[in-house]
This record gives C-alpha cells, sequence and structure tokens, in this order.
C-alpha cells in the first residue's frame, strides 16, 4: 500500500515557501515514550497532582521531593530517542534551508529530543529538563554532583539547583518567545504538531502566522481531516505522517 495521499495545494505550498515554522507539542514526544505532563504520575508520585509539584512555592516548601520528581522524569527522558517524526522535521528543515529559506523550530516540550535528532536552533518556549540551573542566582549548571540530601548546590553561589524548566507562575525565556512570535508573523507555512492548541502563548501562534497570510498545516489526532485553504487538518500521529509528507515535498 502506498503512503497517504496529500492535497496538492499543501504540497505546493511546502515546495514554494522560503518561510516555514513548526510548533511541536506533547504529542510528539509521546511516541518516543515519555508520557504527557499530567500523565507522569505513576507509582510513588500518584499520591501528587503534576501541577502542585511545577511551581516556585512547591520548591520552596520542599525542594527535595520536588527535585527527586524532575530526577525520575529526567531519567525517563534520557532512556528515551528521537522518533520518526522528529527525524523527519530535520529533512524538512535541511529541503527549505537547501533552497535557501529559512526554517524555525518552536516546541513546547522540555524533553531536548528535537535537538537529539538533528534539528538547529530549536526556541524551547518551556525549557530543558536536561538542564538545571540555581533556584537564587539563575546560573545554568553545566554539571553537578549528587548530593546525600539533594538538591545540590549552585557552585557559584550556594544557592539550590532546580530543572531549567518553566513553572506555573513563571514567565516564558524573553528571547525564545519573541523569536517564536517573529517567525510566526513571517513565516508562509506554520506546521502545529501535537499540541492541543490551549496553552498560552503558544496557542496563539497559529492564528498570528494565519493572520499574517501563512498557510497552517495542523497534524493532531484531536482533528477531523479536512482541507479548507489556507488551513488543512489531518488527524494523525507526527511519527507516521511527517516522514510521508517530506518524502511528497521531494528531495533538498
Amino acid at each position: 500500500m502506498g503512503g497517504p495521499a496529500f492535497d496538492p495545494r499543501l504540497i505546493a505550498a511546502l515546495r514554494r515557501a522560503s518561510r516555514v515554522t513548526v510548533l511541536t507539542g506533547a504529542g510528539v514526544s509521546a511516541e518516543s515514550g515519555i508520557p504527557t505532563f499530567r500523565d507522569a504520575q505513576t507509582g510513588l508520585w500518584a499520591q501528587f497532582r503534576a501541577e502542585d509539584l511545577a511551581t516556585p512555592e512547591a520548591f520552596g516548601r520542599n525542594p527535595r521531593l520536588v527535585w527527586d520528581w524532575y530526577a525520575m522524569r529526567r531519567a525517563a527522558v534520557q532512556q528515551s530517542a528521537p522518533n520518526a517524526g522528529h527525524l523527519a522535521l530535520v529533512g524538512l528543515e535541511r529541503i527549505v534551508k537547501a533552497r535557501g529559506g529559512a526554517f524555525t523550530l518552536i516546541t513546547q516540550n522540555v524533553d531536548g529530543l528535537h535537538a537529539a535528532a538533528g534539528s538547529q536552533d530549536v526556541l524551547e518556549l518551556h525549557g530543558n529538563i536536561r538542564r538545571v540551573k540555581c533556584f537564587d542566582c539563575g546560573r545554568i549548571a553545566q554539571r553537578w554532583e549528587p548530593t546525600e540530601d539533594p538538591p545540590p548546590r549552585c557552585a557559584l553561589c550556594g544557592g539550590l539547583l532546580r530543572p531549567d524548566v518553566v513553572w506555573f507562575g513563571e514567565v516564558l525565556p524573553a528571547g525564545a518567545l519573541r523569536d517564536a512570535w517573529v517567525a510566526a508573523e513571517e513565516c508562509e507555512v506554520f506546521l502545529s504538531i501535537g499540541t492541543s492548541g490551549l496553552v498560552e502563548p503558544a496557542a496563539s501562534l497559529p492564528r498570528l502566522a494565519l493572520r499574517s497570510g501563512a498557510v497552517i498545516l495542523t497534524i493532531n489526532l484531536d482533528v477531523e481531516t479536512r482541507a479548507a485553504p489556507p488551513r488543512f487538518d489531518i488527524q494523525a500521529k507526527a511519527g507516521e505522517l511527517l516522514p510521508a509528507l517530506v518524502g511528497a515535498m521531494g528531495p533538498a
């Protein structure tokens, strides 16, 4: 059997686009076996709500509890690998850049799998769970030593180390958010992949791109497949659809 049949208007838009922007969410990482944020509570952690462990206040009350929870999640991420969807986006980036275009990948995921797959200059709106930083001075710790009473402390100021992720009640990194707005406003094609479209401010990026004249492609299991240019919705898993989509565009 052949691959999926794509609307020729969508393929034509991708082939002629000189600026392509992609936004990814938890659905992409789920195909690598990484549970979504609120599905990560199993075993010992089932007694806690994820939201109650992901705030500065929670860290202030019980830093070891929060550190241990993120250490568990970090270990799971480090055992995972990029899937076919991640790799297809690397291929899409190469095609766009090979013809002199600009490609921007924005992600709400904190697992670092896009970079591990080979994507360049990823905009991480919610941080990266593989990194840690000081709770007090904000300095990124390139390495840290395990301690009997975690969390470890910052080598610079002695403050407690915490995951370099955006918690509830915190603002997104200003530079990454600014670059994401620009990429959405200036692109000719915008792909929204594996994201619910409910979490702001990322949810506004496709709407900004649409208002600016871009073609919008949504790939998600929660949408109904339809084509109403300039919008295209495809109900599918990213790891199954993206390789076929990139293949339909032709070689770099």
